[in-house]
């Protein structure tokens, strides 16, 4: 036994210290990872905590597993910047609650599984072929996004009614509609059942050159920054979800007035902010999650 246990010790070494290096070497990234989350979310504002986890577990699998890291739960549903219950009266608590856990959990969730796999992008980048690349990416990549860029436009009241159009935002919506007043009447009235029929968006665009905004309604989970739901790819600065889940809590069939109330929770400060980005960069807006 001890001229075995002398013939075979070198490799019973090896093996042990292979493992104690690879669980050192686990720790060690899980830690990193771990650690620029951390720093990610104190410096780039409201990032959502879920994601933190869920992509540090990702990678720790992925390397335990000994396998490249994994893709899956690449995107995640953003943590509001306010509480549940901070746009009341306007849009009440329980829609808040349903509408951001469970009706955006749900488009994030096929998402992931959708892009399984797939190198992670951001979800902006799917957007311009989202048709093309089918329904999943359409319907789910297309809810996600949607739902983002919702979160962030909206401020609760007492914050909202303070904030303001920029003189850039003013002047384009001047020269495009008239009016503030213009525009927001006919954003109303396309918002309207009877204009935009069923479930679906409306939109405030920035057109490809720049110089102008657009109104544009979309059906389900299309957007403007999709190939082929506009005579030219546009970019949202505000958007408006008009599906009945949006609002039937509280308004049941009453869709107009959730429209018109829509404004008195509108962060202009942020919507001037997308106006400015886009028009100097002819892109979309990136979103959280």
């Amino acid at each position: 036994r001890l001229v075995l246990l002398h013939h075979f010790w070198p490799t019973i070494l090896l093996s042990y210290s292979s493992a104690l290096i690879m669980k050192f070497s686990i720790a060690t990234t899980v830690l990193l990872v771990g650690s620029a989350a951390a720093w990610s979310m104190k410096t780039d504002g409201p990032s959502s905590r879920r994601g933190f986890f869920e992509k540090s577990a990702a990678v720790a699998a992925g390397l335990a597993i000994g396998s490249a890291p994994v893709t899956a739960n690449a995107y995640s549903v953003p943590d509001l910047a306010y509480p549940f219950e901070a746009l009341e009266p306007y849009i009440d608590t329980p829609t808040m609650k349903i509408h951001h856990d469970k009706h955006h959990g749900t488009y994030v969730a096929n998402i992931n599984k959708a892009t399984e796999g797939k190198d992670e992008v951001p979800i902006l980048d799917l957007m311009e072929n989202a048709i093309e690349a089918g329904p999943a990416y359409r319907n789910s990549g297309g809810g996600h996004y949607n739902h983002a860029f919702f979160w962030d436009e909206m401020a609760p009241p007492d914050q909202a009614k303070n904030t303001k159009p920029s003189a850039q935002l003013v002047d384009l919506i001047n020269a495009s509609f008239g009016s503030m007043d213009e525009m927001k009447s006919k954003f109303e009235a396309l918002a309207a059942p009877g204009a935009t029929f069923g479930s679906g968006w409306v939109w405030v665009c920035v057109n490809q050159k720049g110089d102008e905004l657009k109104l544009v309604n979309t059906p389900n989970q299309d957007n403007p920054l999709m190939k082929g739901v506009a005579d030219e790819i546009m970019f949202p600065i505000l958007g408006l979800d008009v599906w009945e889940h949006a609002y039937y809590l509280k308004y049941q069939n009453r869709r107009p007035e959730y429209v018109s109330n829509f404004w008195n929770v509108v962060n202009w400060d942020k919507v001037s902010e997308n106006c400015a980005y886009v028009v100097e960069k002819h892109v979309g807006v990136s979103v959280r999650g």
